[in-house]
């Protein structure tokens, strides 16, 4: 005998405009975002007094580079998840369409995001690298008030960026189009 357990239903959301409701989810996703990663990072450079961006056992590269793929990747997932749920339940204006393949549109727009903020990080770092000498130390504080930043900064963009692209698939509620037949 199989049990199937079945997920329990979504909270009722109280209706609101789309523009408030992420809004309200930017400040949810940025401030324990920006918190964490500055303190994770505070932590793991307080240790050597310094970093580096490659280099030794706390360098820069092992903070930012899984955060700027991993950071992306979830919230894509979980705003798009959000945005959809709100509209099902009409707790804000607009209505997705009933044949956007939800499943597949998150899968692919959060591994594109993950690569492309992944890459560019790195293209960054290495290029910082490769800018200064060798044997130059960074600022363990510096440097995690920039690990924290980048992540506020990823946790705004990738709160409106998909979106933005689920928009596509996106129309206000009540909006009918009338199409009427003229006669020759």
């Amino acid at each position: 005998m199989k049990f199937k357990l079945k997920p329990p239903a979504p909270k009722k959301l109280k209706k609101t405009t789309l523009k408030r409701f992420l809004i309200k989810r930017t400040i949810y996703y940025v401030l324990p975002n920006v918190f964490f990663n500055f303190i994770i990072a505070y932590a793991s450079f307080q240790e050597l007094g310094y970093t580096h961006f490659f280099s030794g056992t706390q360098n820069l590269a092992r903070l930012t580079l899984p955060m700027a793929i991993f950071l992306p990747v979830v919230l894509t997932i979980d705003i798009i998840n959000r945005v959809i749920i709100a509209s099902e339940q009409g707790a804000i204006e607009f209505t997705v369409d009933e044949q956007l393949n939800k499943k597949k549109l998150m899968t692919k727009l959060s591994i594109l995001h993950g690569l492309t903020t992944g890459l560019l990080v790195l293209s960054v770092l290495l290029f910082a690298q490769y800018g200064f000498s060798k044997y130059y130390k960074l600022d363990a504080t510096a440097m995690a008030v920039l690990v924290g930043v980048l992540a506020g900064i990823l946790s705004v963009i990738f709160v409106y960026l998909p979106v933005r692209k689920l928009r596509r698939w996106m129309w206000r509620r009540g909006a009918v189009l009338a199409v009427e037949e003229v006669e020759a």
